[in-house]
């Protein structure tokens, strides 16, 4: 009880203090230079903080870039060996079913004779 009454007493003295001439003659300038080096250190911290955050995404907008730059160009180089196998697969299975239709035992045999080179002795077994 006894605390509140000064501190009531020590306040209204304070804001007194603060509203008299001498106040804000002498010390208001010193008190708003003050509060303004405060307030521009205050704006400079942010202002770093905003630099900062700011190189973050953009070193983190970088390197997801380059990372699906990287994976597209391996989804490209599948695709590219799939499509490939595809054909491959598409021809071999045509030549297989042409084994199957009328003379396609000859086709096939002449096709034996392109693959091996002329001076090698072929042996056919019946």
């Amino acid at each position: 009880m006894i605390y509140s009454v000064k501190y009531q007493i020590l306040n209204l003295s304070k804001s007194f203090y603060k509203k008299s001439i001498f106040y804000k003659k002498y010390l208001g300038s010193v008190f708003i230079k003050k509060q303004q080096k405060q307030d521009d250190f205050v704006s400079l911290i942010s202002l770093i903080i905003k630099i900062c955050f700011s190189l973050l995404a953009i070193i983190s907008l970088t390197k997801l870039g380059y990372s699906a730059k990287v994976r597209l160009n391996r989804l490209r180089e599948i695709q590219d060996s799939f499509l490939s196998e595809k054909y491959r697969f598409t021809v071999l299975t045509n030549k297989f079913d042409d084994l199957f239709s009328s003379e396609g035992e000859q086709r096939f045999m002449k096709d034996q004779d392109q693959i091996i080179s002329r001076d090698i002795i072929r042996v056919i077994w019946r």
